[in-house]
């Protein structure tokens, strides 16, 4: 049982959107489904895993600036801002604040159903913490 969870958050870190997907699925699933209700934003800051040339596109579409490096098989290097790429730690540390709770670390739940509730159970927490 493996999942991959894909997350959207504030400049200040706080969760806002969520979607789960299988493990073994590439990162344009989850960017696919989250991109229709991104909150109206002036750059998106993700990983290397969300480098795709329709994401960026559809960014550009919405009046989004992509911060995404490119992927390391992409035979031109992207140029992106690195200064604010920096900043992308942020989720990370959302991520860190979410495993602070010991039923999302340790997955104690066998359906992804009610992982995901457990999960948004707790960030509705952390948001207002």
């Amino acid at each position: 049982m493996n999942t991959k969870l894909h997350a959207v958050t504030d400049t200040e870190g706080r969760p806002i959107r969520f979607f789960m997907t299988a493990g073994q699925v590439s990162d344009d699933t989850g960017a696919a489904a989250l991109l229709g209700s991104l909150p109206s934003a002036e750059w998106l800051l993700a990983d290397r895993g969300y480098d795709a040339d329709w994401l960026r596109d559809a960014l550009k579409d919405k009046g989004i600036k992509p911060c995404i490096p490119g992927r390391k098989s992409r035979g031109k290097p992207l140029k992106y801002d690195k200064r604010r790429y920096k900043r992308r730690n942020r989720i990370e540390i959302m991520f860190g604040r979410l495993k602070d709770w010991r039923r999302v670390a340790t997955r104690y739940d066998r359906s992804p159903v009610v992982f995901l509730s457990a999960i948004i159970l707790a960030a509705t927490i952390l948001f207002w913490l």
